[in-house]
């Protein structure tokens, strides 16, 4: 039986610049930081590689946990910061926000790149940015609750 989503993964090629920006610019809290060294016969049989090394952090927000993943061994392939959203693979994860016009001021500010500003849906408003490395996070506005997929708070 699942009962639900516990978190999203991304592999980055800096874990410090990552913590730093989903810690210290999106105000993720940081539940636990570590890793692996090579021969960790588990790790390499879960993740499918051979003598991996990894550094990992685990950061939690209102209603999801991120994992990241910097592979020091083998290193990954870099990912084009720009690459098109109609590639294969995961295109975006989503952050429901409240406010998003303030919300896009101030990570703009922060450095992130957005693709256009907040679009009027209707019911809702939403625009794409990318993180440090290129990784795409929606932000979401909802302001009919009807259409919303997680309640809105107070």
């Amino acid at each position: 039986m699942i009962v639900g989503v516990h978190h999203t993964a991304l592999s980055v090629p800096d874990i410090d610049a990552a913590v730093a920006f989903y810690n210290g610019v999106l105000g993720f809290e940081i539940v636990s930081q570590g890793g692996w060294e090579k021969g960790y016969t588990a790790a390499d049989n879960i993740i499918g590689l051979c003598d991996s090394v990894s550094k990992t952090a685990m950061l939690k927000g209102p209603n999801v946990f991120l994992e990241f993943f910097q592979f020091v061994e083998p290193a990954g392939e870099e990912q084009d910061p720009d690459h098109p959203m109609n590639n294969h693979g995961i295109t975006h994860f989503c952050l429901q926000v409240k406010d998003i016009q303030f919300e896009y001021e101030r990570l703009k500010e922060a450095g992130m790149r957005f693709h256009c500003e907040p679009q009027d849906l209707g019911a809702t408003s939403a625009t794409y940015g990318r993180d440090p490395f290129g990784n795409v996070i929606e932000l979401y506005e909802v302001f009919d609750e009807s259409v919303a997929h997680i309640p809105i708070e107070a």
